[in-house]
């Protein structure tokens, strides 16, 4: 059974930092492709940045460009997503995903509370 557990979570005023992690355990041989998801209160969930297994391709939502960037460390099952220049509607539940091995099974951990005072 694969298990995500995400930190670094909080409450910070507009224009601070914070950096996400997500640690994978449990039976895995690769990672397809990892991301990042959030959701505010009240909207539907959105993806907020992803990456390839291998690192070679990221993507991310226009409204965090320039501003949140995905990364990982393979030796550890570690997707982290740093975000500068927090602004209040980066407020929300943020949650990680991993899709993983031949199954091509997403896994998600159970969401890191972002908060971000105006």
């Amino acid at each position: 059974q694969v298990q995500l557990v995400e930190s670094g979570g909080g409450l910070v005023q507009a224009g601070g930092s914070l950096r996400l992690s997500c640690v994978a355990s449990g039976s895995i041989s690769r990672i397809n492709f990892m991301g990042w998801h959030r959701q505010a209160p009240g909207k539907q969930r959105e993806r907020v940045a992803d990456m390839t297994g291998g690192g070679a391709a990221t993507t991310y939502a226009d409204s965090v460009k320039g501003r949140f960037a995905i990364s990982k460390d393979s030796a550890k099952n570690t997707v982290y997503l740093p975000m500068d220049s927090l602004k209040p509607e980066d407020t929300g539940v943020y949650y990680c995903m991993m899709n993983i091995d031949k199954t091509w099974t997403s896994y998600w951990g159970q969401g890191t509370q972002v908060t971000v005072s105006s």
